[in-house]
């Protein structure tokens, strides 16, 4: 038996699909930067930027209109002209900063703005360190830090429990004792797998007197098709999955190939590359196959509408602007919503950016309305091999 199923990616097929994980780092935190995690050196982002921000950008900002001396410290080519001397006594924007002269000083007062002396000193250093300029810290690509030092590294028995330990003497705490063997494969059966381990897995866990007991329950976990469905979770939830079409009477569309396909590439740890070009557009690479048009479904996973006043033109511009969203939100990290409508001075992404972007999912062969019937229209059989 054949299941008719929608996939599509910007010009092809329908099903209905959206951003998936592939590897379990991309829930992992991000870690700070080495000179951020010891806390030693003056970082831009950290400590200079929002002093700025707070007392400078409003003369010296994003602001066109309110731009005064063609310096924006929001920019990097600003920050050199301004403060990149690095002999205090030769700084011009330091000068102005510690002037005692009405006429000269930085905030000037009627901006009733006013740095502290740690503020000052801050940026002193700042200076004197060369003035280092950071973008946006989303944008910077994170680098993997030095182990921090710990007192009790008898302890530690893996390179994050360094972090762990390092923030509990900071704050004076000791580790609490370690978990029993029940406790343990409990935490770790829900977090991989969203279920409890069962009594066997449970005897055999607690039997097991090796070194690496732990390591091999873990690996049994990671083994189980439950891990494929845990981790889907939180993918289909930002692909905005749902075997229904949302508007109207809800009506009835078939989505569960898409899911079975993530739920099969996390179990069979597909690259992340692929993992996000199949979902993109697997139904333009070439000589496509089933699972490939299949994963496309991601782009369909969008709500429809059926309703008999609803004008289709209307509605398919608004799947594709609901697919703009949902690919920028999971793949870029990054809202794109507000540039729909217009430019504005504070957003990465100027409105022209926007429609550009607009423009790969506008030109889809999916029409505006849904069918009461089912799926839309252009659809993809699904062969039972491929569920």
């Amino acid at each position: 038996m054949n299941t008719r199923f929608p996939p599509q990616s910007s010009v092809g097929l329908t099903i209905l699909l959206m951003p998936a994980i592939g590897c379990i780092s991309l829930f992992l935190p991000l870690q700070a930067s080495g000179e951020e995690a010891a806390g030693q050196e003056v970082s831009f982002n950290r400590d200079i930027r929002p002093i700025l921000a707070a007392n400078c950008f409003l003369c010296h900002g994003p602001d066109k209109k309110a731009r005064k001396a063609r310096l924006r410290f929001d920019e990097e080519k600003s920050i050199i002209k301004a403060f990149r001397e690095k002999d205090l006594s030769r700084n011009k924007a330091w000068k102005r900063i510690n002037s005692q002269d009405e006429e000269k000083v930085m905030p000037p007062p009627e901006s009733h703005k006013k740095l502290t002396a740690d503020e000052i000193a801050k940026i002193g250093a700042w200076i004197k360190a060369g003035a280092s300029w950071q973008g946006h810290w989303a944008y910077i690509t994170p680098k993997k830090p030095g182990l921090p030092a710990v007192t009790n590294k008898a302890w530690t028995k893996n390179p994050i429990d360094h972090f762990l330990l390092a923030s509990l003497e900071r704050n004076q705490l000791k580790p609490s004792s370690e978990a029993e063997k029940e406790m343990l494969i409990r935490r770790v059966s829900l977090d991989l797998r969203g279920l409890p381990p069962s009594i066997k897995e449970i005897d055999e866990f607690l039997a097991d007197k090796s070194p690496a007991a732990y390591e091999t329950m873990v690996d049994r976990m990671l083994g189980s098709p439950h891990y494929g469905e845990r981790m889907a979770l939180a993918w289909m939830d930002a692909a905005r999955y749902g075997d229904s079409s949302v508007f109207h009477a809800d009506g009835p569309r078939d989505m569960w190939p898409w899911r079975d396909w993530v739920i099969r590439a996390y179990n069979s740890n597909k690259p992340f590359d692929e993992f996000s070009i199949e979902q993109l557009a697997g139904d333009l690479l070439p000589e496509s196959t089933v699972e490939q048009k299949i994963a496309t479904g991601f782009n369909r996973n969008n709500a429809t509408t059926d309703e008999g006043g609803a004008i289709a033109e209307e509605f398919r511009v608004e799947y594709a602007v609901d697919r703009v969203q949902t690919t920028s939100l999971v793949w870029l990290g990054l809202s794109l919503q507000c540039a729909q409508c217009h430019a504005h001075k504070y957003e990465p992404i100027s409105q022209e950016d926007y429609y550009r972007f607009f423009a790969y999912f506008n030109q889809a062969s999916a029409p505006g309305m849904q069918s009461r019937g089912g799926n839309q229209s252009p659809v993809v059989n699904v062969p039972n091999f491929a569920r």
